[in-house]
């Protein structure tokens, strides 16, 4: 899995493990949360998928991290909400078997969807949010899904 960082480029899983460690020890007494979201954009030839890992220090700013996947393009709305839903699990046991995630068992995980009670994707929200919490996560919708929304989305062009 190719991870990239805004201030290193691609690294390692194990390096990002390492910058993971280091946030925290900057403040261990500090509240955090772990979050993951993925948004895309197609174009005609192809659907880019952005999926983000955020280390959110509580009122203290954040570290932040993501993978980019190519696919054919989907220009169907909701065959690439339930992919991106599908690529935000599918990253949270990638970091859970690389060992990523035993760093941060300890906070609270927060899926962040892109979808909300307002466009086209509210008719979404009961299925996609099920699919979420039936595995043991918790979901967040727009307004407040920023994992997703602004995180990811910045690097899906």
């Amino acid at each position: 899995m190719n991870i990239h960082s805004p201030t290193f480029g691609p690294i390692s899983l194990s390096e990002a493990s390492a910058q993971i460690q280091s946030f925290i020890q900057e403040d261990p007494e500090a509240s955090y949360k772990v979050i993951i979201g993925t948004d895309s954009q197609t174009t005609k030839k192809h659907t880019l998928f952005v999926s983000a890992l955020i280390i959110r220090r509580v009122g203290k700013g954040a570290r932040f991290f993501y993978t980019k996947q190519r696919h054919k393009a989907m220009p169907n709305l909701r065959h690439r909400i339930y992919k991106e839903t599908e690529l935000s699990l599918a990253f949270i046991d990638s970091l859970k078997k690389e060992g990523v995630f035993q760093l941060l068992a300890s906070w609270p995980l927060e899926v962040h969807l892109d979808i909300g009670q307002e466009g086209e994707t509210r008719v979404l929200i009961q299925e996609v949010v099920g699919w979420v919490t039936a595995v043991g996560y918790q979901a967040i919708i727009k307004p407040f899904s920023f994992g997703a929304s602004s995180v990811a989305d910045r690097f899906t062009s």
